[in-house]
């Protein structure tokens, strides 16, 4: 078999790949731009992608391609329909990223809501020594006990998030955006009383025309003062013009992993509000513990190796 991996620097250089020598000759790409993929494809049985599109006209033309593993669970970026037309196997991994997608999600939601960035910076700056006081009180957090917390997608990770908050003694209810998942851990409720009780908001759904700018303008203002807003699902599920306009008009609190372009582009309305301190963006992390990414890697070994059996 011919392997090519079109987007390496995606699976971080600490992960030791070189189990897929045993399948064949390896060929490897740190990144690859569209005007590259269909040139890097050509030849090759087995191609592993991250983010980069394989898109019909690639499908179309490349011959010898036998099997796309998706290096993700995502498999948006690959053309299936036209895929299956030319008998080319697609397969993805799932489940691999819970427990670092759950932890993130909380190291997000203790630095906002503690204030770290202001209190380290506090320390370090010699404001403290000088205040002449043991104590720092001019920034006051809330305890997760006793808070509601508002589960906004019920899929794996998210019952996961509802079963840590609630360890922390939240009352969690959620709303399911497919209608489909239920718990009888947690209560069920719509949208608009999830926004409207809950301290802490977090979303983990996937991006589809039912959740696309599901939290807007609009209906976050039923949101009360002092809560926080994380999304660790996809980008596009929060109206990023509207998270924008929130942070410069009320005390609300967001942690984002995910925006709907990344890299974050220049005209995104999100970066005139970068430097404020109501907002936190890292970039799309929270899948990448080292034992999330060696589940992933073990993911597509197994499918190599079903695929050829």
């Amino acid at each position: 078999m011919k392997i090519v991996i079109l987007d390496r620097e995606t699976l971080g250089a600490d992960l030791d790949l070189r189990v897929l020598e045993k399948f064949g000759e390896v060929k490897s790409y740190p990144k690859t731009l569209p005007s590259e993929t269909a040139e890097r494809v050509k030849g090759q049985n087995i191609i592993l992608t991250n983010k980069v599109v394989i898109n019909r006209d690639i499908l179309e033309n490349s011959s010898d391609m036998k099997l796309i593993c998706i290096t993700a669970t995502g498999m948006n970026n690959v053309d299936l329909k036209s895929a299956e037309e030319f008998g080319i196997e697609v397969k993805n991994v799932a489940g691999y990223s819970t427990e670092s997608v759950v932890q993130h999600t909380f190291a997000t939601l203790f630095y906002l809501l503690e204030n770290l960035n202001y209190h380290n910076s506090f320390v370090k700056s010699g404001e403290w020594r000088e205040s002449r006081l043991f104590t720092d009180v001019s920034k006051p957090f809330f305890e997760l006990a006793g808070k509601k917390f508002g589960v906004i997608g019920l899929g794996t990770i998210g019952k996961r998030v509802g079963e840590v908050a609630k360890a922390f003694g939240c009352e969690v209810v959620y709303y399911s955006t497919s209608g489909k998942n239920s718990s009888s851990n947690f209560k069920r409720v719509e949208l608009n009383e999830l926004l409207s009780t809950s301290s802490v908001i977090s979303v983990h759904s996937p991006l589809n025309p039912q959740t696309e700018n599901l939290l807007n303008y609009e209906n976050m203002q039923q949101i009360k003062d002092g809560s926080v807003i994380l999304n660790m699902g996809r980008g596009g599920i929060i109206n990023e013009e509207d998270i924008a306009k929130t942070i410069e008009s009320r005390e609300i609190l967001f942690g984002l992993d995910v925006t709907s372009v990344e890299p974050l582009p220049a005209e995104n309305p999100l970066n005139r509000v970068l430097q404020n301190g109501k907002l936190f963006i890292t970039p799309h992390i929270a899948w990448t513990s080292i034992e999330a990414r060696k589940k992933l890697l073990e993911g597509v070994v197994k499918n190599i190796e079903d695929f050829l059996k």
